[in-house]
Protein backbone atom coordinates (compact mmCIF):
# COMPACT_ATOMS: atom_id res chain seq x y z
CA UNK A 1 0.00 0.00 0.00
CA UNK A 2 1.41 3.34 -1.07
CA UNK A 3 1.75 6.15 1.44
CA UNK A 4 2.90 9.68 0.72
CA UNK A 5 3.47 12.66 2.99
CA UNK A 6 4.47 16.30 2.80
CA UNK A 7 7.38 17.15 5.11
CA UNK A 8 7.10 20.57 6.74
CA UNK A 9 9.24 22.28 9.36
CA UNK A 10 8.62 24.77 12.11
CA UNK A 11 11.34 26.98 10.65
CA UNK A 12 14.34 26.88 8.36
CA UNK A 13 17.56 25.12 9.40
CA UNK A 14 15.87 22.85 11.92
CA UNK A 15 16.93 19.52 10.40
CA UNK A 16 13.94 18.91 8.16
CA UNK A 17 15.96 17.15 5.48
CA UNK A 18 17.97 15.13 7.99
CA UNK A 19 14.73 13.82 9.49
CA UNK A 20 13.19 13.24 6.05
CA UNK A 21 16.22 11.20 5.00
CA UNK A 22 16.00 9.31 8.28
CA UNK A 23 12.33 8.52 7.65
CA UNK A 24 13.14 7.22 4.17
CA UNK A 25 15.92 5.06 5.59
CA UNK A 26 13.62 3.75 8.32
CA UNK A 27 11.08 2.81 5.63
CA UNK A 28 13.72 1.01 3.59
CA UNK A 29 14.72 -1.02 6.65
CA UNK A 30 11.13 -2.29 6.72
CA UNK A 31 11.45 -3.45 3.12
CA UNK A 32 9.47 -0.56 1.62
CA UNK A 33 10.35 1.11 -1.65
CA UNK A 34 11.14 4.79 -1.08
CA UNK A 35 11.16 8.06 -2.98
CA UNK A 36 11.90 11.58 -1.77
CA UNK A 37 11.51 14.86 -3.65
CA UNK A 38 12.28 18.54 -3.11
CA UNK A 39 10.09 20.59 -5.48
CA UNK A 40 11.89 23.90 -4.96
CA UNK A 41 15.30 24.53 -3.43
CA UNK A 42 17.41 27.61 -2.81
CA UNK A 43 21.07 27.52 -1.89
CA UNK A 44 22.25 25.31 -4.73
CA UNK A 45 25.78 24.64 -5.91
CA UNK A 46 26.85 25.23 -9.48
CA UNK A 47 28.17 21.97 -10.96
CA UNK A 48 29.05 20.72 -14.43
CA UNK A 49 25.62 19.05 -14.52
CA UNK A 50 23.76 22.18 -13.43
CA UNK A 51 22.54 23.45 -10.08
CA UNK A 52 22.51 20.86 -7.32
CA UNK A 53 21.00 21.15 -3.84
CA UNK A 54 22.39 19.17 -0.91
CA UNK A 55 18.92 18.54 0.54
CA UNK A 56 17.63 17.10 -2.74
CA UNK A 57 20.75 14.95 -3.08
CA UNK A 58 20.26 13.63 0.46
CA UNK A 59 16.70 12.59 -0.41
CA UNK A 60 17.87 10.97 -3.64
CA UNK A 61 20.48 8.97 -1.74
CA UNK A 62 17.74 7.42 0.40
CA UNK A 63 15.35 6.76 -2.49
CA UNK A 64 15.23 3.19 -3.75
CA UNK A 65 13.37 4.33 -6.88
CA UNK A 66 15.90 6.23 -8.97
CA UNK A 67 14.85 9.30 -10.94
CA UNK A 68 16.79 12.04 -12.69
CA UNK A 69 17.80 15.00 -10.54
CA UNK A 70 15.45 17.38 -12.38
CA UNK A 71 12.53 15.11 -11.54
CA UNK A 72 13.37 15.22 -7.83
CA UNK A 73 14.18 18.93 -7.70
CA UNK A 74 12.53 20.63 -10.69
CA UNK A 75 13.15 24.22 -9.51
CA UNK A 76 16.58 25.16 -8.16
CA UNK A 77 18.12 28.52 -7.32
CA UNK A 78 21.73 29.31 -6.47
CA UNK A 79 21.34 31.95 -3.71
CA UNK A 80 20.37 30.70 -0.25
CA UNK A 81 17.40 33.04 0.08
CA UNK A 82 13.61 32.78 0.17
CA UNK A 83 12.38 30.98 -2.99
CA UNK A 84 10.03 33.77 -4.11
CA UNK A 85 12.85 36.31 -3.93
CA UNK A 86 15.25 33.98 -5.71
CA UNK A 87 12.65 33.39 -8.43
CA UNK A 88 12.05 37.12 -8.86
CA UNK A 89 15.79 37.78 -9.19
CA UNK A 90 16.15 34.93 -11.69
CA UNK A 91 13.14 36.07 -13.71
CA UNK A 92 11.36 32.76 -13.12
CA UNK A 93 7.59 32.48 -12.68
CA UNK A 94 7.32 30.29 -9.60
CA UNK A 95 3.78 28.95 -9.28
CA UNK A 96 1.98 26.05 -7.68
CA UNK A 97 1.21 24.82 -11.19
CA UNK A 98 4.88 24.72 -12.14
CA UNK A 99 5.56 22.39 -9.19
CA UNK A 100 2.33 20.40 -9.26
CA UNK A 101 2.95 18.43 -12.47
CA UNK A 102 6.45 17.16 -11.56
CA UNK A 103 5.34 16.23 -8.04
CA UNK A 104 2.35 14.34 -9.41
CA UNK A 105 4.81 12.44 -11.59
CA UNK A 106 6.83 11.58 -8.47
CA UNK A 107 3.66 10.32 -6.74
CA UNK A 108 2.70 8.36 -9.87
CA UNK A 109 5.81 6.21 -9.36
CA UNK A 110 3.85 4.69 -6.47
CA UNK A 111 6.71 4.04 -4.10
CA UNK A 112 5.59 2.38 -0.88
CA UNK A 113 6.77 5.44 1.05
CA UNK A 114 7.06 8.84 -0.64
CA UNK A 115 8.10 12.13 0.96
CA UNK A 116 7.80 15.56 -0.64
CA UNK A 117 9.80 18.06 1.33
CA UNK A 118 8.93 21.72 1.57
CA UNK A 119 11.30 24.63 2.16
CA UNK A 120 11.56 26.50 5.44
CA UNK A 121 8.32 26.74 7.43
CA UNK A 122 4.70 26.15 6.44
CA UNK A 123 4.00 29.63 5.04
CA UNK A 124 6.98 30.09 2.72
CA UNK A 125 5.88 32.27 -0.22
CA UNK A 126 6.20 31.09 -3.82
CA UNK A 127 5.01 34.34 -5.38
CA UNK A 128 3.11 37.49 -4.46
CA UNK A 129 0.00 35.40 -3.76
CA UNK A 130 0.84 31.70 -3.51
CA UNK A 131 2.62 29.81 -0.75
CA UNK A 132 4.45 26.49 -0.81
CA UNK A 133 1.73 25.17 1.50
CA UNK A 134 -0.65 25.56 -1.47
CA UNK A 135 1.27 22.75 -3.18
CA UNK A 136 0.61 20.41 -0.25
CA UNK A 137 -3.05 21.42 -0.39
CA UNK A 138 -3.25 20.76 -4.14
CA UNK A 139 -1.63 17.36 -3.68
CA UNK A 140 -3.92 16.60 -0.70
CA UNK A 141 -1.06 15.09 1.24
CA UNK A 142 -1.03 14.44 4.98
CA UNK A 143 1.76 16.35 6.72
CA UNK A 144 4.66 15.27 8.89
CA UNK A 145 5.92 18.23 10.94
CA UNK A 146 9.58 18.41 11.96
CA UNK A 147 9.81 20.43 15.17
CA UNK A 148 13.20 22.03 15.74
CA UNK A 149 13.38 21.81 19.52
CA UNK A 150 14.86 24.96 21.04
CA UNK A 151 13.51 27.96 22.94
CA UNK A 152 10.30 29.04 21.19
CA UNK A 153 9.62 25.65 19.64
CA UNK A 154 6.25 25.18 21.33
CA UNK A 155 4.67 28.28 19.81
CA UNK A 156 6.18 27.60 16.37
CA UNK A 157 4.92 24.01 16.44
CA UNK A 158 1.40 24.83 17.62
CA UNK A 159 1.00 27.67 15.13
CA UNK A 160 2.20 25.39 12.33
CA UNK A 161 -0.22 22.66 13.39
CA UNK A 162 -3.08 25.18 13.50
CA UNK A 163 -2.24 26.44 10.00
CA UNK A 164 -2.04 22.90 8.62
CA UNK A 165 -5.46 22.09 10.07
CA UNK A 166 -6.92 25.38 8.82
CA UNK A 167 -5.70 24.46 5.34
CA UNK A 168 -7.73 21.26 5.54
CA UNK A 169 -4.82 18.85 5.78
CA UNK A 170 -4.16 16.08 8.27
CA UNK A 171 -1.17 16.31 10.60
CA UNK A 172 -0.13 12.67 10.37
CA UNK A 173 2.72 12.91 12.86
CA UNK A 174 5.56 15.01 14.15
CA UNK A 175 9.23 14.54 14.98
CA UNK A 176 11.07 16.27 17.80
CA UNK A 177 14.49 17.17 16.44
CA UNK A 178 16.61 18.52 19.28
CA UNK A 179 18.76 21.18 17.63
CA UNK A 180 19.67 22.95 20.88
CA UNK A 181 20.63 20.29 23.44
CA UNK A 182 20.94 22.84 26.24
CA UNK A 183 17.34 23.96 25.88
CA UNK A 184 16.10 24.91 29.34
CA UNK A 185 13.49 22.49 30.73
CA UNK A 186 13.85 20.23 27.70
CA UNK A 187 11.70 17.42 29.10
CA UNK A 188 8.92 19.83 30.07
CA UNK A 189 8.98 21.32 26.58
CA UNK A 190 8.75 17.89 24.96
CA UNK A 191 5.91 16.89 27.28
CA UNK A 192 3.96 20.03 26.36
CA UNK A 193 4.44 19.36 22.65
CA UNK A 194 3.23 15.78 23.10
CA UNK A 195 0.17 16.97 25.03
CA UNK A 196 -0.85 19.70 22.61
CA UNK A 197 0.06 18.53 19.12
CA UNK A 198 -2.89 16.55 17.68
CA UNK A 199 -0.81 13.75 16.16
CA UNK A 200 1.58 11.00 17.29
CA UNK A 201 5.23 11.77 17.93
CA UNK A 202 7.17 9.65 15.43
CA UNK A 203 10.41 10.04 17.31
CA UNK A 204 12.71 12.14 19.38
CA UNK A 205 16.03 12.73 17.63
CA UNK A 206 18.80 13.82 20.02
CA UNK A 207 21.41 16.37 19.04
CA UNK A 208 23.86 14.50 16.80
CA UNK A 209 27.12 16.15 15.76
CA UNK A 210 27.35 14.03 12.63
CA UNK A 211 23.76 13.19 11.85
CA UNK A 212 23.20 10.72 9.04
CA UNK A 213 20.06 9.10 7.66
CA UNK A 214 21.15 5.85 9.29
CA UNK A 215 21.78 7.34 12.74
CA UNK A 216 18.56 9.38 12.70
CA UNK A 217 16.47 6.40 11.58
CA UNK A 218 17.28 4.63 14.84
CA UNK A 219 15.10 7.14 16.70
CA UNK A 220 12.12 7.12 14.32
CA UNK A 221 8.97 4.99 14.39
CA UNK A 222 7.19 5.19 11.05
CA UNK A 223 4.78 2.42 12.09
CA UNK A 224 3.00 5.10 14.14
CA UNK A 225 1.85 6.67 10.88
CA UNK A 226 -0.67 3.83 10.66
Amino acid sequence: MMSAYFIAGTDTDIGKTTVAAGLLHAASLKGLSTLGAKPVASGCEVTSKGLRNSDALALMAQSSLKLEYAQINPVAFEPAIAPHIAAREAGVALTVGSLLAPMREVLARQADFTLIEGAGGWRVPLSDQANLSDLAIALKLPVILVVGVRLGAISHALLSAEAIARDGLQLAGWVANIIEPKTSRLEDNLATLAERLPAPCLGRVPYLKNASAQSVAEYLHIELLG
